[in-house]
């Protein structure tokens, strides 16, 4: 026959199975207008970079994953490297994120990242390599690419997809609301951000199991 516990114990891991149903994680909880969470992170050339350092300046994280078709329609058109430099000329520091777990499409380490941003003449300021996926879980990013654009006082002001179209079609980059690029230049430009929060798509990212 099963030992029964405690009424006392029973009750006390019910409503802590309870607490946990019911707690939202951090990303769940990320609002526009409030704090982006601080993060530590190394580049892919060995430097640590603290998000909180980059407080006065505008800042993009883009996540990325190399062998997601996604990903390559931005790539291969250009479109991703145009909008990089366009966020440069405006003073954005522009972080790329890579949060694939080793084995998982899309992983890199230093040299490859390093290589990717050669071979497709990125113009990202740094690479971060997250291959635990901290951040990534910090942030709750879902998909390659996800978009998340933080005001020069650290705060969120856009979240979502890079456009309004999701495929893997370059020439729909035409037709789409630029979102990703109305957020960067109304950030950099101290205006109001038209869609605030959208629909991000693109791959899974590929967090470790």
């Amino acid at each position: 026959m099963p030992r029964l516990l405690p009424p006392f114990i029973s009750l006390a891991l019910a409503l802590a199975a309870l607490s946990l149903a019911v707690m939202p994680s951090l990303a769940e909880a990320l609002h526009i207008g409030q704090p982006a969470p601080d993060f530590t992170g190394t580049d892919s050339n060995g430097e640590t970079l603290h998000l909180s350092d980059l407080n006065g300046k505008p800042v993009v994280l883009e996540w990325t994953n190399n062998g997601c078709p996604y990903v390559k329609k931005w790539y291969s058109s250009g479109a991703m490297q145009k909008l990089q430099r366009e966020a440069a000329t405006l003073g954005v520091v522009w972080l790329t994120i890579a949060s694939s777990a080793p084995g998982e499409q899309g992983f890199v380490d230093a040299a490859q990242a390093n290589e990717d941003t050669a071979t497709r003449d990125a113009a990202r300021a740094r690479v971060l390599l997250d291959p635990l996926g901290k951040i990534g879980h910090l942030y709750g990013a879902e998909t390659t690419p996800h978009i998340f654009v933080i005001k020069q006082d650290g705060k969120l002001a856009y979240m979502g997809g890079a456009d309004s179209i999701a495929s893997t079609r370059i020439e729909d980059i035409a037709k789409a609301e630029p979102y990703a690029h109305e957020a960067i230049e109304a950030v950099a430009t101290g205006k109001p951000v038209p869609h605030p929060v959208t629909r991000p798509y693109g791959c899974s990212v590929k967090y470790s199991s």
